[in-house]
C-alpha cells in the first residue's frame, strides 16, 4: 500500500512513539488522525503536520466510535491503524511489607494495553473490511505495539509483560482472521526507547540503560519505530509477525 493519500489513524498519537509515527506518515503523504486522551497535545501536533486531532479513550467503545466517524468524515475510510496508546507501571507481586499487588493495578494495565487495543482494532477493522479493495486486493493494515517485556519481563513487570504478551499472541490470529478481507496485522516490539518516560530519568540512568544494548549502544529513537511502521504499511508481504526493534537487547531479571 502506498501511503500517499491514504487515511491513517494513530492512537496515542500525541506523544512518544505515536507522535513520531504521525509525523512520518504525514511526511509521506498520508492523511493522519491523531487519537489521544490528551486532546490539547494532539491539537498542537495536528497543527504541526496538518492532521486531525480527536479526543479518544480506547477503552471506551462510544469514544472510539465517535472518533472513527469523525476521522472518516474528514479523511475518508481509514486503511491504516497504528496502535501506540498504552500505559506502563511496575509493581512487585508481593511488596516489602508482605502485601500482595492490588488487583486493580494489574487490571488497569491489562484494560488499557490489551483490551483497549483490541477494542480499537475490532472497531477499526470492521470499517476497513467494508472498503473497496485496492489493486492488489488489500484493504488495510493494522499495527500493534508490544514490547520486549512480552518476552523478557522483569521483576515487577507482571502486569505490563502480560498485557504486551497478549498483544504479541493476538498478532497471528488477528492476521489469519482478517486475511480473507485483505487486511494485514503486524506488531512492533520496541526495546528501550527514548520516550517521554525515559526522558524523565537522570542522564546517568539513561546512559546505564543504553550500555545494556548490544548495538547500537544507545536508546532507540522514536524515528526508528516510525520508519518501521511506515515500511510495514508499504510492504505487502509483512503479515502476522512480531518484529523486535531492540538492538539485540535481552532484558535481565531486574
Amino acid at each position: 500500500m502506498k501511503l500517499a493519500g491514504q487515511a491513517a489513524l494513530v492512537t496515542g498519537g500525541a506523544s512518544g512513539l505515536g507522535a513520531q509515527t504521525v509525523r512520518e506518515l504525514a511526511a509521506q503523504g498520508a492523511k493522519v488522525a491523531i487519537l489521544d486522551v490528551n486532546y490539547e497535545l494532539a491539537q498542537a501536533l495536528a497543527a504541526e503536520v496538518g492532521g486531525l486531532a480527536l479526543r479518544c479513550d480506547i477503552c471506551d467503545s462510544a469514544s472510539v466510535e465517535t472518533a472513527l466517524h469523525a476521522a472518516s468524515a474528514a479523511h475518508g475510510p481509514a486503511r491504516i491503524l497504528v496502535n501506540a496508546a498504552g500505559i506502563g507501571g511496575a509493581k512487585r507481586l508481593v511488596g516489602r511489607d508482605g502485601s500482595p499487588m492490588p488487583l486493580e493495578e494489574f487490571s488497569r494495565v491489562i484494560q488499557v494495553n490489551l483490551i483497549g487495543t483490541f477494542n480499537m482494532v475490532r472497531l477499526a477493522a470492521a470499517a476497513m473490511v467494508a472498503t473497496e479493495p485496492l489493486e492488489d486486493g488489500e484493504r488495510g493494515v493494522i499495527i500493534l505495539t508490544s514490547s520486549v517485556a512480552a518476552y523478557d519481563g522483569q521483576v515487577g513487570q507482571e502486569a505490563y509483560a502480560a498485557s504486551k504478551g497478549g498483544l504479541t499472541s493476538l498478532t497471528l490470529p488477528l492476521a489469519r482472521d482478517l486475511a480473507q478481507f485483505g487486511v494485514r496485522v503486524m506488531t512492533i516490539a520496541p526495546g528501550l526507547f527514548l520516550t517521554p518516560l525515559l526522558f524523565k530519568l537522570p542522564e546517568e540512568v539513561q546512559a546505564s540503560l543504553a550500555a545494556s544494548i548490544p548495538f547500537p549502544k544507545r536508546l532507540g529513537k522514536a524515528e526508528e519505530y516510525a520508519r518501521l511502521a511506515a515500511h510495514i504499511v508499504t510492504n505487502l508481504s509483512l503479515n502476522g509477525e512480531v518484529i523486535r526493534l531492540d538492538g539485540a537487547l535481552r532484558l535481565p531479571p531486574r
